[in-house]
């Protein structure tokens, strides 16, 4: 007997490009009459991209055939390596590591005892801090095995900001580089806990840091500090037969990984996940791509692995889906991106806006054979239709797909399906995910709203974050106690469960009383021909508190001006979204994940501009 999933999964491989047109079929008849359609009908099945407008408000239910995954990240590898032992996991191209699953599932068992053997006990917290290295995934799955909770810590950190860090969740170990760039982590770590110096490995006693206890430095020896192989070597037999007794007591609830929000409006804050959270998550952004039917994929992943997008993405849909994934370069590289897809025949590659733009920049460089890449998830930040539509005429990515999401969520919320329609591809972040419920409501008094305006989105359902590690209050704000998640971005839904972003509500501009969604502004301003990519933020006005202000790369080789640019934008958009300023720049301030960071972008442009806050 076949299931109704395989069912649906034959379907959607062979009939797909009917899809558009039933859909269009299907509104022409609903139009016309009223359809009472029974209770149990009214939220969205997602086995397949729907095709019938179910939906009569602003909520959404992703129902499925498929159910929810019990299993732990551990359970989750140990499956997929029986099924494919000698298939390759991962390949680090700059550090020349490649491993298949069974050597890669060897060596998490070791590096896992190992832990155990330097005193890290289940619910410990270690801190993985540095750039997309073997190692990085390597304790990902280690700490995993071992109960230990992995803290993703931003390699960029100063500071500052890694003492924060460290502090608010009390790592007992931390996982470093000596080095990476101009990131100078144990000089960093000797400063904020000079006591390292003098300490033995294991057994460090800082003032400021007081639960660290181990530093594990991967590429050189240094004082008071275990070397990786230190690690590798120590799990003896005792430490073995204690990880194989301890994952008898492992669960999937279980927090498993502590990721950390970027903080731009505040101290950074501990989104706390569990193996079900990741897990699952893992499994129905594989099945809503096409993991679960697709040839054995490679993915290239230029992503950073301390990112959900990259970790979840990469690392856990690797476990769920048996995927390889290629790392190009431990530090983000447009040009090596684009040959490691020629040189490993990637078939999907994943990547921000600006990653995506970077790379059809570097296209016009020399001719890479892209041939072998099918499809791609673009996700991080908002994607603006252009660049969309660009990476599928100028890298020949037809499979293009949009996600949306947040670290509280795991992260994936909404995804489009490789097979969309170009409209529903380039303007949508796609259609509700599995097993998950989203409305959208007025921020103000929390009300639904009714289909197709604008309002917040809120999320609920097996993806939500635990808490914010150690912060009840922060947690409280942001989950209701009907278990919704408040996800600060404003947004829309359609009658299919298509969501269309808006922007960030603290993102918004308020120009003299009218509201302005800096995203509805820079989509349009990615149609003109010379614009390679445009950033609107709102900047200080003594008249109307903000005024909007585009900052934006041109194409190579283009010249435009500020008048060129309003001129575009007269007749075309309201009157009060054309931006009063324009300025031209360069390169934008990133995130490590390559996110643009609006509030320094507003910084920069209001210091050019000469604009101050009148007292």
């Amino acid at each position: 007997m076949i299931s109704n999933t395989a069912l649906c999964t034959r379907y959607l491989r062979i009939n797909c490009a009917a899809f558009s047109r039933a859909a269009e079929v299907s509104r022409r008849p609903l139009a016309r009459r009223p359809v009472l359609l029974p209770a149990a009908s009214r939220g969205i099945h997602v086995d397949c991209p729907p095709i019938i407008p179910t939906l009569t408000s602003s909520y959404a239910h992703g129902t499925t055939s498929s159910t929810l995954l019990h299993t732990t990240v551990g359970q989750t590898l140990q499956k997929t390596v029986e099924q494919w032992p000698d298939r390759e996991a991962v390949a680090f191209l700059e550090d020349g590591v490649r491993k298949t699953f069974a050597q890669f599932s060897q060596d998490v068992d070791q590096a896992a005892a190992g832990l155990l053997a330097l005193g890290l006990e289940k619910g410990d917290r270690l801190g993985m801090w540095g750039p997309n290295t073997y190692e990085w995934i390597l304790f990902q799955f280690a700490t995993a095995k071992a109960g230990i909770i992995l803290v993703s810590v931003n390699p960029a950190y100063q500071l500052q900001e890694v003492e924060f860090a460290l502090r608010k969740v009390g790592c007992k170990a931390i996982v470093c580089p000596s080095e990476f760039k101009t990131q100078k982590y144990c000089d960093m770590l000797r400063k904020i806990c000079p006591e390292i110096e003098s300490s033995t490995p294991g057994d460090i006693k800082s003032a400021r840091l007081p639960d660290l206890r181990s530093v594990i430095v991967l590429d050189s020896r240094q004082p008071g500090m275990h070397h990786f192989e230190d690690v590798m070597q120590a799990g003896s037999s005792q430490y073995v037969k204690k990880l194989q007794d301890l994952q008898k007591k492992i669960s999937f609830d279980d927090p498993i990984n502590i990721q950390f929000t970027s903080g731009t409006t505040g101290a950074p804050k501990g989104a706390t996940l569990s193996h079900h959270n990741i897990v699952n998550n893992a499994y129905f952004v594989g099945k809503r791509v096409g993991y679960t039917w697709r040839p054995h994929t490679r993915v290239c992943l230029p992503v950073p692995l301390y990112h959900c997008f990259g970790s979840v993405g990469g690392g856990m849909c690797m476990a769920v889906h048996g995927l390889s994934v290629v790392f190009p370069s431990a530090g983000y590289d447009g040009a090596a991106n684009l040959a490691a897809v020629e040189s490993e025949r990637c078939t999907f590659i994943y990547g921000t806006p600006t990653m995506y733009v970077d790379m059809i920049g570097q296209m016009g460089l020399r001719k890479y054979d892209l041939s072998s890449v099918k499809a791609g998830i673009m996700a991080g930040s908002p994607c603006p239709p252009e660049i969309v539509k660009k990476v599928i005429s100028v890298m020949g990515i037809e499979g293009i797909t949009i996600g949306y999401g947040t670290t509280e969520n795991s992260p994936v919320t909404f995804c489009a399906s490789p097979e969309d329609n170009m409209k529903r591809k380039s303007e949508t972040v796609g259609y509700i995910m599995d097993h998950l419920e989203a409305k959208i409501v007025d921020p103000t008094t929390g009300e639904l709203l009714p289909l197709g305006m604008l309002g917040e989105i809120m999320i609920r359902g097996y993806c939500v974050m635990l808490e914010y590690w150690g912060d009840k209050a922060k947690t409280e704000e942001v989950i209701s106690k009907d278990g919704w998640y408040r996800t600060g971005d404003i947004g829309s839904l359609d009658a299919y469960s298509y969501c269309q972003i808006e922007g960030r509500i603290k993102d918004m501009i308020i120009r003299g009383g009218e509201n302005i969604y800096p995203a509805e502004i820079e989509q349009f301003l990615h149609t003109h021909p010379k614009v390679k990519e445009a950033q609107v933020v709102g900047v200080d006005d003594y008249r109307l508190g903000e005024e909007v202000c585009a900052c934006i790369t041109l194409v190579d080789g283009q010249e435009c001006t500020e008048q060129e640019i309003k001129a575009y934008c007269k007749e075309q958009i309201a009157h009060f979204k054309i931006p009063r300023y324009v300025l031209f720049v360069t390169s934008y301030p990133l995130t490590v994940t390559g996110k643009i960071q609006k509030h320094k972008l507003r910084e920069i442009a209001e210091e050019q501009l000469g604009l101050k806050k009148e007292k």
